[in-house]
């Protein structure tokens, strides 16, 4: 019983702190609430994000103030078709002693910091994009045989434009699957623009200031593993990512006759974590059912493929998603 007091006492107390860091990241970022609260979901899910969205929507500030605010250290890479993998890993270089001596001494590449921005990702070449991506699986760098430890905790935050865009390479696939969730950035709407015009172009502007320590933050990430996950919970995150797969038995007839290939346990694993992460974040101590759904889009959309036949139709996968969330969940809201 004392076990359990204390769990939730920790986690009301991680609730507030989550509070002051969205109030702080609010000064900077206006508007984009759900940007902001899965943008804060990756982190204290232990995990990176793709933040996608055409130039000039705040992508890059939003990184930089959530860097302030979580009180991690930073660098940013632009990515660009020259890029070499060297650019971001570090390399060896020959260096000479005083006595004359010469031996090969590492330097490190801007990804030893603990939060990358990985600005417009898919402009880099494909080598490019899988040296840092299986940096960011692995957490390591490996230089001439060589392992060097990345910082703890480490996170990436990449950018990426359209791949309509002229000059961009598509991530594959399986790269794809290394980023936790997919947040879409949208132009905002009248009002927040009007207020971005305002606190955006005076003689002044205001400030984000640091809420946790990098030691604080991985602490909430060992916490929110600690949170029960009940067991409807853990029903609706199989039953939908199953019925995401169009060759298995669970799939909903929309999802056969659109999807080409649907998400692996790993997508299931990302929901687990961050339904417990979107709890915290509006003050409670338990997912819902109701955060699988509103998590299902992040998480699954880039861990899915449409058909060549659904896209000539003009299907959207975020669509397919929502639809087969509702008929998922409908059956058990009835019940």
């Amino acid at each position: 019983m004392g076990e359990t007091e204390d769990l939730v006492k920790d986690i009301e107390a991680l609730g507030a702190k989550l509070g002051d860091a969205k109030t702080s990241i609010a000064t900077k970022i206006i508007g984009q609430e759900e940007v902001v609260d899965l943008s804060l979901t990756a982190l204290l899910s232990g995990g990176h994000a793709l933040l996608m969205g055409l130039p000039g929507l705040g992508k890059t500030l939003l990184v930089d103030t959530l860097s302030t605010v979580m009180g991690l250290t930073t660098n940013r890479v632009q990515f660009t078709p020259d890029l070499m993998p060297a650019d971001i890993l570090g390399s060896e270089v020959l260096e000479t002693g005083a006595d004359g001596s010469r031996a090969f001494k590492y330097i490190e590449g801007p990804i030893f910091a603990q939060l990358l921005m990985a600005d417009e990702i898919n402009r880099a070449s494909p080598r490019t994009q899988s040296a840092l991506l299986q940096a960011m699986q692995e957490r390591s760098v490996s230089v001439a045989g060589v392992d060097h430890p990345l910082p703890a905790p480490f996170h990436v935050l990449a950018t990426q434009n359209p791949i309509e865009q002229e000059g961009t390479y598509p991530l594959p696939e399986a790269q794809l699957d290394r980023f936790l969730i997919q947040i879409t950035v949208d132009y905002p709407d009248r009002g927040t623009e009007r207020d971005i015009l305002l606190a955006t172009t005076g003689s002044t502007e205001a400030q984000a200031h640091a809420v946790f320590t990098p030691e604080e933050l991985m602490t909430a990430q060992s916490l929110v593993r600690r949170m029960p996950v009940g067991d409807a919970v853990v029903e609706q995150i199989l039953d939908l990512v199953r019925a995401c797969r169009p060759d298995s038995e669970e799939a909903t007839d929309l999802v056969r006759e659109t999807v080409s290939w649907g998400p692996g346990p790993r997508a299931a694993q990302a929901l687990m974590l961050t339904v417990r992460a979107r709890a915290l974040l509006h003050g409670r101590l338990a997912p819902s059912v109701d955060d699988v759904a509103a998590l299902s889009g992040p998480v699954l959309s880039h861990r899915m493929a449409l058909s060549f036949a659904a896209r000539a139709e003009g299907r959207v996968l975020t669509d397919v998603i929502a639809e087969t969330v509702s008929a998922k969940m409908a059956p058990k809201a009835a019940a």
